[in-house]
């Protein structure tokens, strides 16, 4: 399906008051009218990578979604739009494939068969002798295990947004844009969302999946805690001089990481920490000051580099939900916790969460309960929310390990990184980590549908 019929699909138009409109099952429109809705099962607030996810998840279920989201979806699509290209774990495809996208992701999807991990020690570091504290990690060591998968796959972000709207509009799921949710209003059996235009829909179950600053978790008076980095990732796309080998870098510098990753076409997504202000700098910066500056820190190692497209800056903060529920709502992916991207594992997460609480509602449905009980609800908590806070505490640990150049410090981590890398059955142990095929796996990331 070409961009602009996906575009078409998923705009509404204003003439007066909002148009509000659904799609079939054959992607044809038909009007709802502006009046409240209770002919839904579940209300997803964000239509972003996590929500039209959950939301496909949720259809193939057999339940009835409707999402919304302040933003069209041919906003969404645009190049523009998001920058960042995601490492998506091979259990996270299972479930892109489970869930009908596989065919048009894989054109796209870059294997990663070996993650290189150097500890440097100043800027420049990936162009000189490395140290001798380094990880190596290959997908043939644990091939016997995944089927011959690799550690991942790193796909451009619009990719993924662009295959979701597809299958979105060919599984007839209502999509409300732009339009935002003003308030949530919970009563016996039902949830009331009230839009910012007036209009009102009602569900036994509202789900927010609209990123950090989530309104419906506000609504349901779910406090969070974190911190800021006082960093920023720099993302920019660069097309490589020689072939990439489908082998992903990361350097950990004083500043933060450094991480070369491989794309399709002979291209990378170069993704590196600077300070919040050194980060928008470079973003300001002219098209030759920003290659100087790159090849200065970074050098013969990315020789022959061109600059393909926009430069993204992204704050680095660390945000975790106190709990995943709260009376006929749930909350998830980003709005649920947003981690440090040093592991390339905050999208796999969110997509877990989303498999977790599909199949959750599939199985209670099933068997005639109501999907918005406490009793239902607190499932989902239960299965996510441990993994979610240690991976959260981890990745925070990790960052603040690496983040410095004192030589205590790296002493001890260059120590443990050399004792993983001699230790194949811990390092191993580590990819299977990676690869999110560990612990109670929703069925979803089995490969198996609901």
């Amino acid at each position: 399906m070409s961009r602009d019929r996906v575009k078409g699909l998923f705009t509404s138009h204003r003439s007066g008051d909002r148009d509000v409109w659904a799609l079939d099952a054959g992607g044809h429109r038909r009007d709802t009218g502006g009046m409240a809705q209770t002919d839904y099962d579940i209300i997803i607030a964000g239509a972003g990578l996590a929500g039209a996810t959950f939301a496909l998840a949720a259809a193939q279920g057999g339940l009835k979604p409707v999402l919304v989201d302040p933003q069209p979806f041919d906003a969404q699509l645009a190049p523009t739009f998001d920058g960042r290209s995601t490492a998506i774990a091979y259990s996270t495809f299972r479930m892109l494939d489970a869930l009908g996208l596989g065919e048009s992701l894989r054109p796209h999807a870059c294997r990663m068969d070996r993650i290189l991990v150097t500890d440097g020690k100043r800027p420049g570091a990936a162009s000189r002798p490395p140290s001798p504290a380094y990880i190596r990690f290959d997908a043939d060591e644990i091939g016997d295990r995944n089927g011959g998968e690799p550690l991942g796959y790193m796909l451009e972000n619009r990719r993924i947004r662009t295959a979701l709207a597809q299958a979105v509009t060919a599984a007839g799921i209502e999509v409300r844009a732009p339009a935002s949710v003003g308030g949530v209003e919970v009563g016996p059996g039902l949830a009331t969302v009230t839009l910012k235009d007036g209009a009102t829909i009602s569900a036994p179950l509202v789900v927010g999946a609209e990123g950090r600053g989530s309104t419906v978790r506000r609504a349901a008076g779910i406090d969070t805690f974190g911190w800021g980095y006082g960093q920023s990732g720099v993302v920019a796309t660069v097309r490589l001089g020689r072939d990439h080998g489908n082998v992903a870098h990361e350097y950990f510098l004083p500043d933060g990481p450094f991480a070369i990753l491989p794309l399709t076409e002979q291209r990378a997504s170069l993704v590196w920490t600077e300070s919040t202000r050194r980060a928008e700098a470079l973003k300001a910066a002219p098209d030759e000051a920003f290659h100087a500056h790159l090849m200065r820190r970074f050098g013969e190692f990315l020789d022959g580099v061109e600059v393909v497209g926009p430069r993204f800056v992204y704050p680095l903060s660390l945000q975790l939900a106190e709990k995943l529920t709260a009376p006929r709502i749930a909350i998830l992916g980003d709005a649920a916790h947003g981690v440090h991207p040093v592991a390339g594992q905050g999208l796999n997460m969110g997509l877990k969460d989303a498999a977790a609480l599909a199949e959750v509602l599939t199985d209670a449905v099933r068997i005639g309960e109501d999907i918005g009980s406490e009793l239902v609800l607190e499932r989902y908590a239960r299965w996510r929310r441990f993994d979610n806070a240690a991976l959260a505490a981890g990745f925070d640990g990790f960052v603040r390990l690496f983040s410095n150049d004192l030589a205590p410090v790296r002493l001890a981590r260059d120590l443990g990184m050399a004792a993983v890398n001699r230790v194949a059955p811990l390092r191993r142990a580590f990819m299977h980590e990676a690869g999110g095929a560990t612990g109670d796996l929703p069925r979803l990331l089995r490969g198996e549908a609901l």
